[in-house]
């Protein structure tokens, strides 16, 4: 199953580092069953775009979480064996839990901000625990920075992405 992995730049230099993102159980981003029935289009390509999505919400919560990370959101994007994941529905209709550590050689793509998102980015995260509380102005900024794509780099890019 293609999953969606929020991130920081710091997770993805660990990821470099080690090999493998972990420990277990981590929480990702897939296309579930819940998010096909919510979901009314079943346009494969909009589902996963949906889902991609919510990852990168999460990583705002991530750069909320770490101050001293660079305002830049990261998505890693990996193929993970069907028996490794668990839906969890009562989290949000696109939730997964992976079962083990993510191998470097898992993952498919590296989806991060380019430099001009980080105005907004830096916005967001401070705004992304209101926002999830309902706070409108506060969901303007994350729609701030939800206005911004996400770039797309393969995996042999890491190393170019760190410096």
């Amino acid at each position: 199953m293609r999953i969606y992995l929020p991130a920081t730049l710091p997770i993805l230099a660990d990821l470099q580092k080690s090999g493998e993102h972990g420990p277990a159980p981590l929480t990702a981003f897939g296309v579930t069953p819940a998010l096909r029935e919510w979901y009314t289009d079943e346009d494969e390509e909009e589902l996963e775009y949906a889902a991609f999505t919510d990852a990168a919400r999460a990583s705002l919560r991530l750069l909320d979480a770490d101050p001293a990370a660079p305002r830049r959101r990261v998505v890693l994007s990996a193929d993970v064996p069907d028996g490794e994941i668990r839906p969890h529905p009562e989290l949000d209709r696109s939730v997964v839990r992976v079962a083990v550590p993510t191998p470097l050689g898992w993952f498919a793509a590296v989806h991060v901000d380019n430099a001009d998102a980080v105005p907004d980015v830096t916005a967001a995260a401070s705004a992304i625990v209101a926002a999830d509380l309902g706070d409108d102005d506060a969901q303007f900024a994350v729609d701030g920075a939800e206005g911004h794509e996400l770039e797309w780099y393969g995996i042999q890019e890491i190393p170019d992405l760190l410096t």
